[in-house]
């Protein structure tokens, strides 16, 4: 990039960053809103809301795994906010306290599918919504999963797992039945690796 348009970018950061100010925090049974007054550095004053998932930054490990025979292991559970209400998905999950990103996603695997990966590869990290949310996800590509448990899921929960090949996984997103971003992205990331 070019000096001048990298020392313009570094003068907005600079003057749109801020200190935060919590005026009032609303806890729900699943949600936390919190609402913040923010100075910025350049004198303006803005308002912000926060979403906490469970008192937590709702930071999440999204896995797509591939097992021996080049199948991939997508989940289908309710998504009571969305148009379908139900959604297709890779597995994923909330990063516990003081956990490592990739440990969640071998957790949040073995206990959404019973499957447990041989190897791992880091495909992206990303917020999920940073307009209203500090949480942050982190896709991997699960290699040589097999099935070695039964699931393990919250009382919460109902997922089903769905085996199909790795193209038909692809097939799914392009049909538009894949429709959750976190899981069009660590899809699109992982063609380079599985060529």
């Amino acid at each position: 990039m070019r000096k001048e348009k990298l020392e313009e970018l570094h003068h907005y950061i600079e003057e749109l960053k801020m200190k935060r100010k919590t005026l009032l925090s609303q806890e729900g049974k699943f949600l936390t809103i919190e609402r913040y007054q923010c100075e910025l550095n350049n004198q303006e004053t803005i308002f912000r809301e926060k979403i906490l998932k469970g008192k937590k930054e709702g930071s999440a490990a999204v896995i797509l795994p591939i097992t021996m025979n080049n199948d991939t292991i997508l989940v289908v559970q309710p998504r009571v906010f969305t148009k379908e209400t139900v959604c297709i998905e890779l597995p994923a999950g909330y990063i516990e306290a003081q956990e490592d990103p990739m440990t969640a996603g071998i957790r949040e695997l073995r206990e959404e599918t019973g499957y447990v990966p041989q190897k791992m590869q880091l495909l992206a990290k990303y917020y999920q919504d940073q307009g209203c949310s500090g949480a942050y996800n982190y896709s991997y590509l699960a290699f040589g999963c097999e099935r070695k448990k039964e699931q393990k899921l919250d009382e919460s929960e109902f997922i089903y797992y769905f085996k199909c090949k790795y193209e038909e996984a692809l097939e799914l997103l392009e049909k538009g039945y894949i429709t959750d971003i976190q899981s069009q992205y660590a899809l699109e990331k992982s063609k380079k690796y599985m060529k």
